[in-house]
């Protein structure tokens, strides 16, 4: 999930309708992060309670650094609104704690959303123990924006797809530029490049259900051990994102010519480069051990409140906002990327060399794994792995420790689980 900048520090209630509402009429309160809030009050919800005139919807923006907590607080005070947008990483804990309605019956019988219209990671990413608990409503990922002028004057004339190849370029483009210049930044302070590269292994990355952490496996070690091989050639500086002034200046530079992001930073490399530049660069899907791949399923979904009241009316406001021109007028104001493959047939997203390489990529997300715990287990893969790069731990020692770290956050869970089939058992 990405932090989105300029939002207010507080929670700042929007209200879409005016007068008091009939009493015939339902209203819906709907919270959501970040800046869709102001497109849905000034935009779209307007044209829903036009179409619907029965129903009037209540939003609340709230920033996405409380909106956790904020969630979390409502859920414990019975206080959550109908509908709301969850991150994805976070619904498996809204999940577990029993805040989320099913809603496989309701996309199945829906008539104009349909299940195969979206893409399989991300889906995923909303489906717990089996039972769907969100629709996805914008999406990301993480891939390549590389120079392509930078690889041509090399003799590439295309972006890696192998990790072989990612490493001979690398090593070419290390060779040219020499000491203080490199070919790709992965900033120490992120996870999601380490995590990416694990996530194109077979193995899982917590086993036996989500007990333990499989850190140990042959898939886990040879995707740390590539991305510590970047750090020990010197095709990655050892830096993070707070060591490097201005990340688009450094690039436009060339003190690197590879860096692993999200589709946020089209709009800021298309505005941020100079002019001479406008034509050398470019993305792609990442390299995986032996062709194209896979990469982080990221974004944001709606969710319905188990406990509310209006959840047939919520539905419908869920259903409006799912619509591919409704996602595609997100995408134009915000450049939140649409989670219907429908949505993508647009000629404006469709003729974005850019925004293309980010629906190819999507096709070949992944889930993280589905437990509460995930994201405490997530940066702790962030600290082992920068002390393997500083060469406090050899690669055998980092993937012990990591087991290790994972294996104590997941021992509530553990007993949870056990408790759980002991009752089982005894039924």
């Amino acid at each position: 999930m990405r932090t989105v900048a300029g939002l207010v520090a507080g929670a700042l209630l929007l209200l879409a309708g005016c007068g008091t509402p009939r009493d015939d009429v339902q209203e819906l309160r709907f919270w959501v992060i970040g800046r869709e809030g102001e497109v849905l009050v000034s935009t779209l919800l307007p044209e829903f309670e036009r179409e619907h005139p029965q129903i009037r919807v209540r939003v609340q923006t709230l920033p996405w650094t409380a909106a956790h907590a904020k969630l979390l607080t409502a859920f414990a005070s019975d206080a959550l609104p109908d509908v709301f947008q969850l991150g994805n990483t976070w619904l498996p804990e809204f999940a577990a704690i029993g805040a989320l309605a099913p809603l496989d019956a309701r996309l199945s019988a829906s008539k104009t959303m349909w299940a195969d219209d979206y893409f399989p990671g991300i889906l995923d990413t909303n489906r717990v123990d089996g039972t769907l608990y969100g629709v996805p409503w914008n999406v990301d990922t993480r891939l390549l924006f590389y120079r392509t002028d930078v690889l041509a004057k090399l003799g590439f004339d295309a972006p890696p797809q192998t990790w072989d190849e990612w490493r001979t370029m690398q090593a070419a483009i290390k060779r040219d530029v020499g000491p203080d210049r490199y070919a790709v930044l992965l900033p120490l302070n992120e996870f999601e490049p380490q995590l990416a590269l694990a996530l194109q292994q077979d193995e899982p990355l917590l086993r036996d259900g989500g007990r333990y952490g499989n850190f140990r496996s042959e898939g886990f070690r040879s995707a740390l051990g590539f991305y510590h091989e970047m750090f020990e050639k010197s095709w990655a500086p050892k830096m993070t994102n707070t060591q490097i002034a201005n990340v688009w200046v450094e690039f436009g530079r060339g003190f690197y010519a590879f860096y692993i992001s999200g589709p946020w930073n089209i709009a800021e490399f298309r505005k941020r480069l100079p002019e001479s530049l406008k034509d050398a660069w470019s993305t792609a899907m990442l390299p995986g051990p032996d062709g194209p791949g896979a990469s982080t399923a990221g974004g944001s979904s709606m969710v319905l409140n188990v406990r509310g009241k209006n959840q047939d009316a919520a539905w419908t406001l869920i259903e409006f906002l799912s619509q591919p021109r409704i996602q595609r007028e997100l995408n134009r104001q915000l450049g939140s990327l649409p989670s219907r493959r429908s949505s993508w047939d647009d000629p404006e997203l469709a003729g974005d060399k850019y925004a293309q390489a980010f629906r190819a990529q999507l096709e070949r997300v992944k889930a993280t794994p589905k437990v509460p715990e995930w994201e405490q287990i997530a940066q702790e893969m962030r600290v082992v792995s920068e002390r393997l790069v500083a060469g406090e731990f050899d690669l055998n020692r980092a993937v012990e420790v990591l087991d290790a770290r994972a294996d104590r956050i997941l021992e509530k869970r553990r007993w949870m689980l056990d408790r759980a089939r002991e009752t089982t058992d005894a039924q």
